[in-house]
């Protein structure tokens, strides 16, 4: 998400922090083609005009234009006032009522609602502890009740049974009596969706709400459609009253702009977003991190917070003890290659990291992609276990038969070969780097933090 605004943006930044001096002009210039960019990213108009004014105050005002870096001053001004657009207030859901506590999510047909709700259901399983029941109030759509059900149980989740015939409101009622005899914290009901938005849907909404008086009504919308995802919310918001909303399919909008205008139009803080078809793939929205992302300088928050759920703290701590001593093998580095892999896509990966997309850019001219690291690993299950121990056996003939095991090209295990090589050598300088460690000044040739500079703070 925001990879076409992030790109303009930085072209724009890039010119201002190389002047030494800000004139009036050269801040107008920076604003239109600030707002060129906000535009074509689908952001509302009526927001654009709002963002423009408020950053264009600040950026002429006394402290910029006597600051010794005034450039870097405007980005300063243009990533708050994207917090401010975006919600400083808290996102989190309430969940202090008396269980059971429902959640009811509506929204149109297809924007992801059912996927969402067992998501969310997960998300609060495992981040909140939370014994959780979930209940499809759709009775219209094929096969929606059982698309919930093997959700569920994919997510081993409780799901409320369904009963022919039985119709919406009845379902709540039964889901929310459910809850308190089985001792339920939170029942996430998922209702119908329709094609369009129409009266019938909106009086069924009303009725749910009054029968099982939820804690949270969160608008389920898919950030793809643009323009069209804010005038879904903004009616919603007015006809039935929103909490909250959760933005599905961010991971193919490229823009943006319904994220960014959101708030700004209805008033509703976004919760969640939905970041891939996993069902693990849902993450708090938080306006800091989001603002940061989009002008360029990452999210290693989010990126230390996905690996913290992957990765056994005490297995890396040996697996590093391990490396650092020059004991690194093939069997380790396909162990590397399968956390990376349960991380998540590489691409959106590559965006959390500050100053890191150049190297997008170069992936993208390579075609390298997520399969890639699915290809490295079973090369190296195609080998011996002694192969894997020891790679300077493998000969020509060797690597043909990984190859033709593993469905790859030699020259694709030759690729892995050599990938190896160059971490194993950079293990070896890291551990001579001693005491020093990377903290103390230690960088090492050919990584990241010996390329990129050093960051700039804002605050």
């Amino acid at each position: 998400m925001f990879e076409n605004l992030t790109d303009r943006l930085g072209n724009v930044f890039n010119k201002l922090t190389k002047r030494g001096i800000l004139k009036e002009a050269d801040i107008d210039a920076a604003l239109s083609e600030v707002r060129i960019a906000l535009l074509e990213a689908d952001v509302a108009l009526s927001v654009v005009k709002t963002f423009i004014a408020a950053v264009r105050e600040e950026a002429l005002g006394e402290k910029v234009i006597q600051s010794v870096t005034p450039g870097q001053m405007v980005v300063k001004i243009v990533h708050d006032q994207l917090v401010i657009m975006l919600g400083t207030e808290n996102t989190g859901l309430n969940l202090a009522g008396t269980p059971p506590s429902a959640i009811l999510m509506i929204g149109l047909q297809g924007s992801g609602k059912t996927t969402t709700s067992a998501k969310l259901g997960l998300r609060l399983t495992k981040r909140e502890k939370k014994h959780v029941l979930l209940a499809s109030l759709d009775v219209y759509r094929p096969a929606a009740q059982q698309q919930l059900a093997t959700l569920g149980e994919q997510a081993n989740l409780s799901v409320l049974n369904s009963i022919l015939g039985e119709q919406p409101i009845a379902i709540a009622k039964r889901a929310m009596e459910t809850g308190r005899r089985e001792g339920i914290d939170i029942v996430i009901l998922d209702t119908a969706g329709r094609l369009h938005l129409d009266n019938d849907l909106m009086t069924e909404v009303s009725e749910i709400q009054k029968a099982t008086n939820p804690i949270e009504t969160l608008l389920v919308t898919d950030a793809m459609i643009g323009q069209d995802a804010i005038n879904v919310a903004k009616e919603f918001n007015e006809k039935v009253g929103i909490s909250g909303i959760i933005l599905t399919r961010v991971d193919g909008d490229a823009r943006g702009g319904a994220a960014l205008s959101m708030r700004s139009v209805t008033g509703a803080s976004i919760k969640y977003i939905g970041t891939g078809e996993k069902i693990d793939a849902l993450e708090v929205f938080e306006a800091e991190r989001i603002a940061g992302s989009i002008l360029g300088m990452g999210d290693i928050v989010g990126l230390v917070e996905k690996a913290s759920e992957i990765v056994d703290e005490e297995e890396a701590n040996r697996m590093t003890k391990k490396m650092l001593k020059g004991q690194f093998t093939l069997e380790d580095m396909a162990h590397q290659l399968k956390q990376i892999g349960k991380m998540g896509n590489l691409d959106g990966l590559l965006g959390m990291i500050p100053g890191a997309n150049a190297i997008k850019k170069q992936i993208d001219v390579s075609k390298v992609d997520d399969k890639l690291i699915t290809r490295q690993g079973a090369i190296i299950s195609s080998m011996t276990k002694k192969e894997r121990q020891i790679p300077k056996i493998l000969n020509g003939s060797r690597r043909r038969r990984i190859a033709s095991g593993s469905g790859t090209s030699v020259q694709e295990v030759n690729r892995v070969l050599k990938q190896f090589k160059q971490m194993s050598l950079m293990m070896k300088k890291a551990g001579k780097i001693g005491k020093r460690g990377f903290l103390g000044g230690g960088t090492l040739p050919g990584t990241i933090g010996a390329q990129m500079p050093p960051l700039k703070k804002f605050r």
